[in-house]
């Protein structure tokens, strides 16, 4: 099953609470299995054997009936997110000041278009994500890019750790498998050792009484 990592937008803002054991309740709830959370922004990493599309719905579906509508989920699997954070670009801004934007679509060509960065941002887009750099941090901001309105955003550091588990988890998925033949191999050698012991047995016993 594929790993996926879900980053909820608008999640732990007015009207919108959701415990991290919550949400990791909702996604085991509709058949995500091995799920993490991290930290309370809405980061959330599973497996699931289904297609991307119905992951992200069924995720985004059961978000809404908690909060009366959907907040939107971005989801990346691991391999993206490695690349994503890989990929950044803006070597010499710190990461907690370079944000990455995660669109649920790629961003269109003209999506720097009309942007108004009074602080000196500079922005960059790479497929359904375009990176951010706030030179005094996102949190004073004035910046004005409208296309960054339909997703969600996490700092470099944040998008580095989730990665991180990403491929963690897969590695473990991994693992699996291959105890899980080591330890069939070893049971299914098992009888042989016994027979052979018991031949062995016999064969003693008749040297003895002969």
């Amino acid at each position: 099953m594929a790993v996926y990592v879900a980053l909820l937008r608008a999640v732990n803002v007015t009207g919108t609470a959701l415990q991290m054991t919550e949400l990791k309740a909702i996604c085991e709830g509709i058949g995500f299995t091995d799920v993490q959370t991290y930290i309370q922004s809405g980061n959330v990493l599973f497996r699931s054997g289904d297609k991307e599309a119905s992951v992200a719905e069924n995720l985004d579906e059961a978000l809404g009936k908690k909060f009366g509508k959907k907040p939107g989920v971005m989801l990346r699997t691991a391999k993206e997110l490695d690349e994503i954070a890989a990929k950044a670009p803006f070597p010499k801004a710190k990461p907690n000041f370079l944000l990455v934007h995660f669109l649920p679509t790629k961003a269109p060509a003209d999506a720097l278009d009309g942007m108004v960065a009074p602080d000196g941002e500079e922005a960059a887009v790479a497929g359904r994500e375009i990176y951010v750099h706030y030179p005094n941090g996102s949190g004073r901001s004035k910046l004005k890019l409208p296309a960054l309105k339909a997703g969600t955003s996490r700092n470099l550091n944040t998008v580095r750790k989730l990665a991180e588990m990403a491929r963690a988890l897969g590695e473990a998925g991994r693992r699996q498998p291959a105890a899980a033949h080591a330890s069939s191999s070893i049971c299914q050698e098992s009888p042989h050792l016994r027979s052979d012991g018991t031949q062995a047995s016999r064969k003693l016993r008749a040297l003895t009484t002969g």
